[in-house]
């Protein structure tokens, strides 16, 4: 099921300076949760294993199925639509999952995601965006006129802009360290701006879902240094030390701020 990934070059440099304790390991089958047999052959590989669950208080009554098992007992690493590559600290050391979904994609992107997983293990930055939101998660369910699978896709977008608050300064640094990762990082965020112009004119016309926007403007954030990419409004003030320093607190009264001034 699982196979150590060796790292060279770039991406062991990246390692080292950020989660020199982390493993990486490719992995048979895209998964979320882990039957108890993959579970234990997932311990033959890492010292501990210390699968975590989530208060019931902090979820609504009603949420997408995924987000009740990631709350649950079982062991759970990512939530659908995470990606090809994921990360957990349910293991000691921390383990980075490259999945097989990824198997066709050219590699310079596989390696930015996997330098971006290595940042953000290095940076300590929450594991999901239930993790990020906490007991705010339902305030934010409380405070936008979405359905669960909006909060949801909502809570994830924010989660993404937050992380790249922090992640997006370490990549802009690695232009004469690390080229091929700063190139692929700057590639990711040009393919995303050609969509972003018309975004703000799009939701205020019922064009575009508010969620499907903020996935697209969030993921933008991750790239948007030293004004290369423009953030359209209302995702613009996502785009500020304030959001980084505060984080749910701020991204739950924005929500609420943002969808007031919609229904206007």
């Amino acid at each position: 099921m699982f196979e150590t990934r060796a790292l060279d070059g770039a991406l062991a440099a990246v390692r080292e300076a950020h989660a020199p304790d982390a493993l990486v390991l490719g992995t048979e089958r895209d998964f979320e949760t882990l039957d108890p047999a993959v579970a234990e052959e997932l311990g033959l590989l890492v010292d501990g294993l210390d699968p975590v669950s989530f208060p019931d208080e902090w979820l609504p009554a009603d949420v997408p199925d995924p987000l009740a098992q990631y709350a649950g007992s079982d062991f759970t690493v990512g939530l659908p639509g995470d990606g090809g590559v994921t990360w957990t600290r349910q293991t000691d050391p921390p383990v980075v999952f490259v999945k097989p979904r990824l198997a066709t994609s050219p590699d310079a992107f596989v390696d930015f995601l996997l330098a971006e997983a290595l940042v953000e293990v290095g940076l300590d930055l929450p594991e999901s965006f239930l993790v990020f939101f906490g007991e705010r998660y339902r305030e934010l369910a409380t405070a936008v006129p979405l359905d669960p699978a909006g909060v949801y896709q909502l809570a994830a977008a924010l989660y993404v802009a937050y992380c790249g608050l922090h992640t997006r300064e370490v990549f802009a640094d690695w232009d004469g360290d690390f080229p091929d990762l700063f190139d692929a990082w700057v590639d990711a965020g040009q393919r995303l701006e050609p969509r972003l112009g018309d975004l703000s004119t799009e939701v205020a016309r019922g064009q575009t879902e508010f969620p499907a926007a903020a996935e697209l403007a969030c993921s933008a954030i991750k790239h948007a240094v030293d004004d290369r990419i423009e953030i359209p409004a209302p995702f613009a003030a996502l785009e500020t030390s304030a959001y980084a320093q505060t984080g749910s607190e701020y991204a739950v009264e924005w929500a609420r701020k943002t969808f007031e001034q919609l229904d206007r």
